[in-house]
């Protein structure tokens, strides 16, 4: 198969006009020089398309009436298939905070589950190693100090797919924790009342990642910078937004790329069952959720996790935030598969990776949609 005449986001974050051949389910080659050989090969003319990576999801619980929590490979499926009709071709599901079995049963199915599909990247481990005074839309029954015994029995079960544990390192164990896990996986900041010098040692402790900047953590203040100023002072940290306009006002979301810029930051979802379902009464974490319009809440009105799509967040990004389209597609992509070192197997178009992609038109609209080399949508 060769995308033809398409504008290709390259490796260096930079749209040129150029020809993608895939062999089998690899990136065989590309040029720039507008000229191609084919030996009867399928031919997508791209003509005035964007072509991009499939974007990469590395925080979201759920969609299509579904949580990555039911630990059932019909509930797997059922959220995989709508992403990747919204272009979502990877994506690390996350947990939430419940009992230490349920997680066990929940990793050992996921990485059942990933053996077969190529979508699932790792695993994210949202608590329950969390601060009860930050716990959102998190079960507090369960909130535990951090155990990194505890851990690698659930790395164990997961076979090794958990990519990331988010901890919140004021609480009592953390920065032991950190020092311990940092170098088997990421660890990210997380549900946290932490102040700025607490987060600054985590991140020199080995942390070296946000969970949703801005939410669920001290704010932003100017005589106390606490999680969003100690990650900026930190050049290496990685920081996830949400992009729904619901949970970052669109000035913080366009004040997060002046600061850390597109190769800092990864666009999540934070999805949950919600997505893509109409109004109603949704399970988050065994925790029910109502969702109204583009908000969900618990019963209280903490608001919990997102109800729109990866890709309907992207395009409010660029249409309604004002994001440049190149910052938005590097922050959906490249980053963060680098942020959980997985660059080397999706968020690039690059000779000899995979040849997942999406095809848009210049108003964002999703053309083709492409995964392991096969096409899955075409509009």
């Amino acid at each position: 198969m060769i995308i033809a005449n398409g504008n290709v986001f390259g490796e260096d974050s930079k749209f040129r006009r150029g020809n993608v051949h895939i062999s089998d389910d690899m990136i065989a080659d590309i040029n720039y020089d507008n000229s191609f050989c084919h030996n009867g090969e399928e031919i997508i003319d791209a003509d005035g398309l964007y072509v991009i990576p499939g974007f990469v999801d590395i925080h979201l619980h759920g969609a299509a009436g579904y949580d990555f929590c039911d630990g059932t490979e019909k509930a797997f499926q059922a959220i995989i298939d709508f992403e990747l009709s919204q272009g979502v071709t990877s994506i690390v599901p996350a947990t939430m905070t419940l009992p230490k079995e349920k997680l066990q049963t929940i990793m050992t199915e996921l990485s059942r589950f990933a053996k077969k599909n190529t979508s699932i990247k790792g695993i994210t481990m949202e608590g329950p190693f969390i601060s009860a005074s930050k716990k959102g839309a998190q079960n507090e029954q369960y909130i535990c100090n951090p155990d990194i015994q505890f851990f690698y029995e659930l790395q164990e079960a997961a076979n090794s797919l958990i990519k990331q544990v988010t901890i919140a390192p004021e609480i009592e164990g953390a920065m032991e924790f950190i020092n311990e896990i940092s170098m088997e996986c990421v660890v990210s900041v997380a549900h946290t009342g932490a102040d700025y010098q607490t987060v600054c040692a985590a991140f020199q402790a080995g942390a070296d990642h946000v969970t949703h900047l801005y939410n669920a953590m001290t704010a932003f203040d100017h005589r106390e910078t606490g999680v969003v100023g100690a990650a900026f002072d930190n050049k290496n940290v990685f920081v996830e937004l949400i992009c729904d306009g619901e949970h970052v006002h669109p000035s913080m979301v366009r004040a997060a790329f002046q600061m850390f810029g597109a190769d800092r930051i990864c666009m999540i979802s934070d999805s949950m069952s919600a997505a893509g379902m109409q109004d109603g009464e949704y399970l988050l974490g065994g925790q029910t959720v109502i969702r109204k319009g583009a908000r969900a809440v618990l019963s209280d009105g903490t608001l919990a996790g997102a109800v729109t799509s990866f890709y309907d967040n992207f395009k409010k990004a660029v249409l309604e935030m004002n994001i440049p389209l190149e910052n938005a597609v590097t922050a959906s992509t490249l980053t963060p598969a680098r942020s959980l070192k997985l660059e080397q197997e999706c968020g690039v178009i690059a000779i000899g990776r995979k040849a997942d992609f999406i095809l848009m038109d210049k108003v964002l609209n999703i053309k083709h949609v492409i995964k392991d080399g096969n096409i899955l949508m075409q509009c």
